[in-house]
């Protein structure tokens, strides 16, 4: 019997063109955002322009913004347990939302859904990768 240790190695650390993490990133983030339309009613964004503009924002807070907001905010994410990383993760959301047009959440459900549905395609789509490129490395014998 061979253990082998679980992929831990997320998909944008890997030797890739930063073109190539740049554009499945936002691909990655435009489905999350296209998912939450479909399974929220309190979520309305009509047309590509929405969608691929804010799924661009989404990326660029995600990467920029949120470490920054994290690293501030550290002892009020503790004190609160965790629940203040929440309200992070919603102003990264709002903050898309502001930003593209013809794309509107309405009500605090709706942000939290969002939210979940953005980290739950973020994660399928980082194990999804990350498997791709386990397989794509030479093995050392």
């Amino acid at each position: 019997m061979t253990w082998t240790r679980a992929n831990t190695v997320p998909f944008y650390t890997l030797r890739m063109p930063f073109a190539a993490r740049l554009a499945i990133a936002w691909a990655i983030n435009l489905a999350a955002l296209w998912a939450a339309d479909a399974l929220w009613d309190g979520v309305q964004i009509h047309g590509w322009a929405a969608f691929l503009i804010g799924s661009a924002v989404l990326g660029v807070a995600n990467a920029v913004l949120k470490p920054l907001l994290t690293l501030l905010t550290l002892p009020l994410i503790i004190v609160t347990l965790g629940f203040f990383y929440l309200v992070i993760n919603i102003a990264m959301v709002a903050l898309a939302e502001w930003i593209a047009p013809n794309f509107s959440i309405d009500g605090f459900w709706a942000y939290v859904g969002t939210v979940v549905v953005v980290w739950a395609v973020n994660w399928i789509g980082d194990q999804i990768l990350g498997e791709v490129s386990i397989r794509a490395r030479p093995r050392l014998k």
